[in-house]
Protein backbone atom coordinates (compact mmCIF):
# COMPACT_ATOMS: atom_id res chain seq x y z
CA UNK A 1 0.00 0.00 0.00
CA UNK A 2 0.72 3.67 -0.69
CA UNK A 3 2.60 5.63 1.87
CA UNK A 4 0.91 9.29 2.22
CA UNK A 5 3.37 12.18 0.80
CA UNK A 6 3.90 14.37 3.49
CA UNK A 7 6.89 16.66 2.60
CA UNK A 8 6.70 19.87 0.30
CA UNK A 9 9.38 18.09 -2.00
CA UNK A 10 7.57 15.10 -2.46
CA UNK A 11 4.76 17.11 -3.35
CA UNK A 12 6.49 18.36 -5.88
CA UNK A 13 7.38 15.28 -6.99
CA UNK A 14 4.25 13.85 -7.34
CA UNK A 15 2.86 16.35 -8.82
CA UNK A 16 5.36 16.32 -12.09
CA UNK A 17 4.91 12.46 -11.75
CA UNK A 18 0.86 12.68 -12.01
CA UNK A 19 0.89 15.25 -14.69
CA UNK A 20 3.26 13.12 -17.08
CA UNK A 21 0.92 10.24 -16.30
CA UNK A 22 -2.23 12.36 -17.47
CA UNK A 23 -0.54 13.27 -20.51
CA UNK A 24 0.73 10.26 -21.44
CA UNK A 25 -1.78 7.50 -20.18
CA UNK A 26 1.04 5.61 -18.88
CA UNK A 27 2.66 4.83 -21.28
CA UNK A 28 5.97 6.31 -23.04
CA UNK A 29 8.31 8.94 -22.03
CA UNK A 30 6.70 13.14 -22.06
CA UNK A 31 8.49 15.68 -20.84
CA UNK A 32 6.73 18.64 -19.23
CA UNK A 33 7.51 21.61 -21.06
CA UNK A 34 8.43 24.14 -18.45
CA UNK A 35 8.89 27.39 -21.28
CA UNK A 36 6.31 29.50 -21.55
CA UNK A 37 6.55 30.29 -25.38
CA UNK A 38 5.45 33.48 -27.14
CA UNK A 39 2.94 32.66 -30.60
CA UNK A 40 4.48 34.60 -34.12
CA UNK A 41 1.04 36.43 -33.23
CA UNK A 42 2.14 37.47 -29.78
CA UNK A 43 -0.30 35.35 -27.45
CA UNK A 44 1.81 34.10 -24.58
CA UNK A 45 0.66 31.95 -21.90
CA UNK A 46 1.26 33.06 -18.38
CA UNK A 47 2.18 30.61 -15.84
CA UNK A 48 4.77 29.67 -13.61
CA UNK A 49 7.32 27.65 -14.13
CA UNK A 50 6.67 24.51 -13.97
CA UNK A 51 3.07 24.20 -14.81
CA UNK A 52 2.51 22.63 -17.76
CA UNK A 53 2.12 24.75 -21.03
CA UNK A 54 -1.59 24.17 -22.66
CA UNK A 55 -1.97 22.03 -25.61
CA UNK A 56 -2.96 24.91 -28.47
CA UNK A 57 -5.78 23.56 -31.15
CA UNK A 58 -4.38 23.77 -34.25
CA UNK A 59 -7.22 24.74 -35.92
CA UNK A 60 -7.89 27.82 -33.71
CA UNK A 61 -4.50 28.95 -32.75
CA UNK A 62 -4.12 31.36 -29.60
CA UNK A 63 -3.77 35.22 -30.38
CA UNK A 64 -3.99 38.13 -28.12
CA UNK A 65 -6.35 39.52 -30.46
CA UNK A 66 -8.99 36.17 -30.74
CA UNK A 67 -8.86 36.31 -26.79
CA UNK A 68 -9.92 39.93 -26.29
CA UNK A 69 -12.84 39.63 -28.92
CA UNK A 70 -13.66 36.60 -27.24
CA UNK A 71 -14.07 38.11 -23.68
CA UNK A 72 -16.28 41.05 -25.39
CA UNK A 73 -18.37 38.44 -26.58
CA UNK A 74 -18.15 36.05 -23.42
CA UNK A 75 -19.74 39.44 -21.61
CA UNK A 76 -22.30 40.22 -24.17
CA UNK A 77 -25.89 39.42 -23.89
CA UNK A 78 -26.53 40.24 -27.16
CA UNK A 79 -25.47 36.42 -28.42
CA UNK A 80 -28.34 34.66 -26.66
CA UNK A 81 -31.50 35.25 -29.23
CA UNK A 82 -33.67 37.31 -26.98
CA UNK A 83 -30.76 39.61 -25.67
CA UNK A 84 -31.10 38.75 -21.59
CA UNK A 85 -28.09 36.49 -21.08
CA UNK A 86 -24.56 36.09 -21.96
CA UNK A 87 -22.10 32.95 -21.55
CA UNK A 88 -20.99 34.81 -18.33
CA UNK A 89 -24.84 34.74 -16.71
CA UNK A 90 -24.14 30.97 -15.88
CA UNK A 91 -20.29 31.31 -15.88
CA UNK A 92 -19.29 33.98 -13.39
CA UNK A 93 -15.73 35.12 -12.62
CA UNK A 94 -16.00 35.84 -8.86
CA UNK A 95 -17.36 32.28 -8.86
CA UNK A 96 -14.33 30.80 -10.31
CA UNK A 97 -16.75 31.13 -13.62
CA UNK A 98 -19.54 28.78 -12.10
CA UNK A 99 -23.20 30.76 -10.84
CA UNK A 100 -24.29 29.74 -7.65
CA UNK A 101 -27.09 27.81 -8.73
CA UNK A 102 -28.11 24.17 -8.47
CA UNK A 103 -28.57 23.88 -12.10
CA UNK A 104 -27.95 26.32 -15.03
CA UNK A 105 -31.53 28.36 -16.18
CA UNK A 106 -31.48 29.36 -19.77
CA UNK A 107 -32.50 32.32 -21.18
CA UNK A 108 -35.99 31.51 -21.63
CA UNK A 109 -36.28 30.43 -17.99
CA UNK A 110 -35.34 26.53 -18.91
CA UNK A 111 -33.79 25.01 -15.76
CA UNK A 112 -30.62 22.63 -17.24
CA UNK A 113 -30.50 19.37 -15.27
CA UNK A 114 -26.78 19.74 -14.81
CA UNK A 115 -24.77 22.33 -12.49
CA UNK A 116 -22.63 24.76 -14.24
CA UNK A 117 -19.13 23.71 -14.33
CA UNK A 118 -16.16 25.60 -13.97
CA UNK A 119 -14.37 26.71 -17.12
CA UNK A 120 -10.89 28.01 -15.04
CA UNK A 121 -8.16 25.62 -16.49
CA UNK A 122 -10.54 24.01 -19.62
CA UNK A 123 -7.54 24.73 -21.84
CA UNK A 124 -6.59 21.03 -19.67
CA UNK A 125 -9.66 19.04 -19.89
CA UNK A 126 -9.49 16.53 -22.17
CA UNK A 127 -13.38 15.84 -22.24
CA UNK A 128 -15.44 18.79 -21.54
CA UNK A 129 -18.82 18.04 -19.79
CA UNK A 130 -20.40 16.03 -17.25
CA UNK A 131 -21.10 12.71 -19.07
CA UNK A 132 -20.35 13.16 -22.96
CA UNK A 133 -16.58 11.41 -23.71
CA UNK A 134 -16.84 12.04 -27.24
CA UNK A 135 -17.54 15.87 -26.97
CA UNK A 136 -13.76 17.08 -26.69
CA UNK A 137 -13.34 20.45 -28.57
CA UNK A 138 -14.68 23.57 -27.02
CA UNK A 139 -15.63 25.10 -30.12
CA UNK A 140 -17.64 21.90 -30.92
CA UNK A 141 -18.97 22.10 -27.08
CA UNK A 142 -20.27 25.98 -27.79
CA UNK A 143 -22.95 24.80 -29.90
CA UNK A 144 -24.56 23.06 -27.55
CA UNK A 145 -25.62 26.13 -25.18
CA UNK A 146 -26.39 28.02 -28.17
CA UNK A 147 -28.42 26.21 -30.24
CA UNK A 148 -29.60 23.35 -28.09
CA UNK A 149 -33.72 23.27 -27.91
CA UNK A 150 -34.30 21.40 -24.50
CA UNK A 151 -33.82 23.09 -22.40
CA UNK A 152 -33.08 26.74 -24.55
CA UNK A 153 -30.05 27.85 -23.08
CA UNK A 154 -29.01 30.60 -25.41
CA UNK A 155 -31.19 29.96 -27.96
CA UNK A 156 -30.17 30.01 -31.48
CA UNK A 157 -31.50 28.74 -34.38
CA UNK A 158 -31.62 28.70 -37.90
CA UNK A 159 -34.38 31.29 -37.55
CA UNK A 160 -32.71 33.95 -35.65
CA UNK A 161 -28.77 33.52 -35.83
CA UNK A 162 -28.57 36.03 -38.42
CA UNK A 163 -30.62 38.57 -36.64
CA UNK A 164 -28.19 38.06 -33.46
CA UNK A 165 -24.82 38.16 -35.76
CA UNK A 166 -26.31 41.53 -37.02
CA UNK A 167 -25.83 43.01 -34.01
CA UNK A 168 -22.32 42.89 -34.32
CA UNK A 169 -22.21 43.26 -37.73
CA UNK A 170 -23.60 46.59 -37.15
CA UNK A 171 -21.66 47.54 -34.22
CA UNK A 172 -18.29 49.38 -34.95
CA UNK A 173 -16.01 48.50 -32.25
CA UNK A 174 -16.91 44.93 -33.28
CA UNK A 175 -16.16 45.49 -36.63
CA UNK A 176 -12.73 46.21 -35.41
CA UNK A 177 -12.53 43.54 -32.98
CA UNK A 178 -13.26 40.95 -35.80
CA UNK A 179 -11.11 42.37 -38.06
CA UNK A 180 -8.06 42.17 -35.33
CA UNK A 181 -9.15 39.20 -34.52
CA UNK A 182 -9.72 37.58 -38.16
CA UNK A 183 -7.34 39.24 -40.09
CA UNK A 184 -7.06 36.95 -43.33
CA UNK A 185 -11.18 36.86 -43.09
CA UNK A 186 -12.99 39.34 -45.68
CA UNK A 187 -15.90 38.97 -43.54
CA UNK A 188 -14.74 38.08 -40.47
CA UNK A 189 -17.85 38.62 -38.38
CA UNK A 190 -19.63 35.29 -38.68
CA UNK A 191 -20.85 32.75 -36.10
CA UNK A 192 -17.94 30.57 -36.72
CA UNK A 193 -15.98 33.39 -35.33
CA UNK A 194 -17.39 34.49 -32.80
CA UNK A 195 -17.40 30.61 -31.31
CA UNK A 196 -13.39 30.04 -31.97
CA UNK A 197 -12.92 33.73 -30.14
CA UNK A 198 -14.68 32.80 -27.42
CA UNK A 199 -13.20 28.95 -27.32
CA UNK A 200 -9.69 31.30 -26.84
CA UNK A 201 -10.73 33.48 -24.14
CA UNK A 202 -12.11 30.32 -22.64
CA UNK A 203 -8.64 28.73 -22.62
CA UNK A 204 -6.95 31.67 -21.46
CA UNK A 205 -8.51 31.34 -17.96
CA UNK A 206 -5.73 29.99 -16.23
CA UNK A 207 -5.63 29.07 -12.63
CA UNK A 208 -2.13 28.25 -10.87
CA UNK A 209 -1.67 30.88 -8.19
CA UNK A 210 -3.65 29.27 -5.25
CA UNK A 211 -1.99 28.80 -1.98
CA UNK A 212 -1.53 25.35 -2.25
CA UNK A 213 0.63 26.48 -5.18
CA UNK A 214 2.17 28.30 -2.97
CA UNK A 215 3.21 26.27 -1.03
CA UNK A 216 4.84 23.90 -3.32
CA UNK A 217 6.85 26.77 -4.45
CA UNK A 218 8.02 27.65 -1.00
CA UNK A 219 6.44 31.00 -0.61
CA UNK A 220 4.04 30.38 2.18
CA UNK A 221 3.13 27.89 4.73
CA UNK A 222 0.26 25.67 5.58
CA UNK A 223 -1.54 25.87 9.06
CA UNK A 224 -1.17 22.39 11.34
CA UNK A 225 -5.22 21.42 9.89
CA UNK A 226 -4.55 21.95 6.33
CA UNK A 227 -1.07 20.47 6.19
CA UNK A 228 -3.35 17.42 8.11
CA UNK A 229 -5.72 17.54 5.27
CA UNK A 230 -3.35 17.77 2.74
CA UNK A 231 -2.08 14.31 3.97
CA UNK A 232 -5.24 12.85 4.08
CA UNK A 233 -6.13 13.62 0.85
CA UNK A 234 -2.79 12.09 -1.07
CA UNK A 235 -2.98 9.08 1.34
CA UNK A 236 -4.65 5.53 0.79
CA UNK A 237 -6.88 6.31 3.75
CA UNK A 238 -9.08 8.90 1.91
CA UNK A 239 -7.74 8.13 -1.25
CA UNK A 240 -9.03 11.35 -3.28
CA UNK A 241 -6.41 11.75 -5.25
CA UNK A 242 -7.14 8.89 -7.35
CA UNK A 243 -9.67 10.44 -8.82
CA UNK A 244 -8.77 14.44 -8.42
CA UNK A 245 -4.88 14.05 -9.03
CA UNK A 246 -2.21 15.51 -10.71
CA UNK A 247 -1.72 19.23 -11.13
CA UNK A 248 -5.04 20.00 -12.32
CA UNK A 249 -7.06 17.66 -9.06
CA UNK A 250 -8.73 15.55 -11.89
CA UNK A 251 -8.06 12.49 -13.35
CA UNK A 252 -8.54 13.63 -16.81
CA UNK A 253 -5.73 16.24 -17.83
CA UNK A 254 -3.85 16.98 -20.95
CA UNK A 255 -1.43 19.03 -21.65
CA UNK A 256 1.04 20.05 -24.96
CA UNK A 257 3.80 17.32 -23.77
CA UNK A 258 0.81 15.08 -23.31
CA UNK A 259 0.58 11.99 -25.64
CA UNK A 260 -2.65 9.35 -25.40
CA UNK A 261 -5.05 10.71 -22.86
CA UNK A 262 -7.03 8.38 -20.33
CA UNK A 263 -10.82 10.15 -19.95
CA UNK A 264 -12.55 8.19 -16.96
CA UNK A 265 -15.67 8.47 -15.73
CA UNK A 266 -17.07 7.50 -12.20
CA UNK A 267 -20.70 6.34 -10.68
CA UNK A 268 -19.65 8.01 -7.00
CA UNK A 269 -22.94 6.34 -5.50
CA UNK A 270 -25.02 9.24 -5.08
CA UNK A 271 -28.45 7.29 -6.11
CA UNK A 272 -29.97 3.98 -6.36
CA UNK A 273 -33.65 4.48 -6.69
CA UNK A 274 -35.40 1.18 -6.99
CA UNK A 275 -32.12 -1.19 -5.49
CA UNK A 276 -30.86 -1.82 -8.92
CA UNK A 277 -28.75 1.44 -9.49
CA UNK A 278 -30.58 3.78 -11.54
CA UNK A 279 -30.37 7.16 -11.22
CA UNK A 280 -33.01 10.34 -11.93
CA UNK A 281 -33.88 10.69 -15.62
CA UNK A 282 -32.19 13.03 -17.34
CA UNK A 283 -28.66 12.80 -14.94
CA UNK A 284 -28.02 9.36 -15.58
CA UNK A 285 -24.37 9.87 -16.79
CA UNK A 286 -22.64 7.74 -19.55
CA UNK A 287 -25.54 5.92 -19.64
CA UNK A 288 -27.51 7.84 -21.57
CA UNK A 289 -25.59 7.70 -24.56
CA UNK A 290 -24.59 4.74 -24.46
CA UNK A 291 -27.33 2.33 -22.89
CA UNK A 292 -24.35 0.74 -21.45
CA UNK A 293 -25.95 -0.63 -17.98
CA UNK A 294 -22.66 -0.39 -16.62
CA UNK A 295 -22.59 3.37 -17.55
CA UNK A 296 -25.22 4.47 -15.21
CA UNK A 297 -24.28 7.10 -13.00
CA UNK A 298 -20.49 7.78 -14.66
CA UNK A 299 -19.86 11.89 -14.45
CA UNK A 300 -16.96 13.32 -14.92
CA UNK A 301 -14.30 14.41 -12.02
CA UNK A 302 -14.25 18.36 -11.91
CA UNK A 303 -11.18 19.64 -10.70
CA UNK A 304 -10.80 20.60 -7.08
CA UNK A 305 -9.62 23.79 -8.13
CA UNK A 306 -11.20 26.59 -6.71
CA UNK A 307 -13.88 24.24 -5.62
CA UNK A 308 -14.96 26.44 -2.35
CA UNK A 309 -16.24 28.35 -4.28
CA UNK A 310 -18.02 26.74 -6.83
CA UNK A 311 -21.12 25.46 -4.53
CA UNK A 312 -23.18 23.52 -4.52
CA UNK A 313 -21.84 20.46 -6.08
CA UNK A 314 -22.09 17.38 -8.16
CA UNK A 315 -23.24 17.29 -11.41
CA UNK A 316 -27.20 18.19 -10.33
CA UNK A 317 -25.81 20.94 -7.45
CA UNK A 318 -27.50 18.28 -4.45
CA UNK A 319 -24.47 18.67 -2.16
CA UNK A 320 -25.02 22.28 -0.86
CA UNK A 321 -21.62 22.72 0.51
CA UNK A 322 -18.04 20.89 1.13
CA UNK A 323 -18.47 19.35 4.09
CA UNK A 324 -21.54 17.61 3.19
CA UNK A 325 -19.20 16.38 -0.18
CA UNK A 326 -16.93 15.21 2.63
CA UNK A 327 -18.84 13.33 4.81
CA UNK A 328 -20.90 11.47 1.55
CA UNK A 329 -17.70 10.42 0.13
CA UNK A 330 -16.42 9.27 3.96
CA UNK A 331 -19.45 7.33 3.47
CA UNK A 332 -19.15 5.60 0.43
CA UNK A 333 -22.04 7.27 -1.21
CA UNK A 334 -25.58 9.01 0.01
CA UNK A 335 -28.52 7.40 1.88
CA UNK A 336 -31.53 9.06 1.10
CA UNK A 337 -34.08 8.11 3.57
CA UNK A 338 -37.61 6.67 2.28
CA UNK A 339 -40.17 10.00 1.77
CA UNK A 340 -37.46 11.81 0.16
CA UNK A 341 -37.01 12.83 -3.35
CA UNK A 342 -35.22 10.13 -5.13
CA UNK A 343 -34.62 8.04 -1.99
CA UNK A 344 -32.32 5.00 -2.10
CA UNK A 345 -29.10 3.74 -0.18
CA UNK A 346 -26.40 4.69 -2.98
CA UNK A 347 -23.43 3.49 -0.54
CA UNK A 348 -25.08 0.13 -2.51
CA UNK A 349 -25.61 1.26 -6.01
CA UNK A 350 -24.40 -1.70 -7.97
CA UNK A 351 -22.33 0.68 -10.23
CA UNK A 352 -20.43 2.10 -8.02
CA UNK A 353 -16.82 2.86 -8.59
CA UNK A 354 -14.42 0.36 -6.52
CA UNK A 355 -12.77 3.37 -5.16
CA UNK A 356 -16.35 4.73 -3.29
CA UNK A 357 -15.99 3.09 -0.08
CA UNK A 358 -16.70 3.49 3.53
CA UNK A 359 -14.08 5.39 5.14
CA UNK A 360 -13.49 6.08 8.92
CA UNK A 361 -12.70 9.56 9.06
CA UNK A 362 -13.43 11.65 12.17
CA UNK A 363 -15.29 14.79 12.46
CA UNK A 364 -11.50 16.20 12.81
CA UNK A 365 -10.22 14.81 9.63
CA UNK A 366 -13.46 15.71 7.84
CA UNK A 367 -12.69 19.37 9.01
CA UNK A 368 -9.08 19.14 7.72
CA UNK A 369 -9.79 17.55 4.63
CA UNK A 370 -12.61 20.85 3.92
CA UNK A 371 -9.84 23.27 5.43
CA UNK A 372 -6.93 21.56 2.72
CA UNK A 373 -9.59 21.97 -0.09
CA UNK A 374 -9.94 25.62 0.57
CA UNK A 375 -6.36 26.75 -0.34
CA UNK A 376 -6.97 25.45 -3.32
CA UNK A 377 -8.68 28.95 -4.26
CA UNK A 378 -6.43 30.72 -6.75
CA UNK A 379 -7.91 34.58 -5.36
CA UNK A 380 -6.02 36.02 -8.54
CA UNK A 381 -8.24 34.51 -11.21
CA UNK A 382 -11.52 35.37 -9.28
CA UNK A 383 -10.58 38.66 -10.12
CA UNK A 384 -8.34 39.12 -12.67
CA UNK A 385 -8.99 41.92 -15.18
CA UNK A 386 -7.57 39.95 -17.79
CA UNK A 387 -11.27 37.76 -17.26
CA UNK A 388 -13.27 40.33 -16.19
CA UNK A 389 -16.24 41.90 -17.92
CA UNK A 390 -15.09 44.76 -19.93
CA UNK A 391 -18.56 46.78 -19.83
CA UNK A 392 -18.61 47.09 -16.26
CA UNK A 393 -19.15 49.57 -14.80
CA UNK A 394 -21.74 50.24 -16.74
CA UNK A 395 -23.98 47.03 -17.41
CA UNK A 396 -26.52 48.11 -18.81
CA UNK A 397 -24.80 49.93 -22.28
CA UNK A 398 -26.30 48.90 -25.47
CA UNK A 399 -23.12 48.31 -27.35
CA UNK A 400 -18.73 47.82 -26.74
Amino acid sequence: MKQPITSRAGQLLWLAALALLAGCGGGGDTVVNDVVPTTAAGWRWTIPSGFPQPRDDPANPMTAAKVELGRYLFYDPRLSANGTQSCSSCHQQARAFTDGLPVAIGSTGDHHPRNTQSLVNVAYQPTLTWANPSLLRLEKQMEVPLFIEHPIELGLNDSNKEAVMARFRNDSQYQTLFRQAFPADSNPVTLGNVVAAIGSFQRSIISAESRYDHYLQGKTTLNASETRGMNLFFSEKAECFHCHGGFNFTDQSVHAAAGSVPTPFHNTGLYNLDGQGSYPLENRGVFELTGNPADMGRFRAPSLRNVAVTAPYHHDGSTPTLEAVVATYAAGGRLIPPGQPHAGDGRQNPYKDDLIVSIDLTQEEQHDLVAFLRTLTDERVLVDPRFSNPFVPDPARTGP
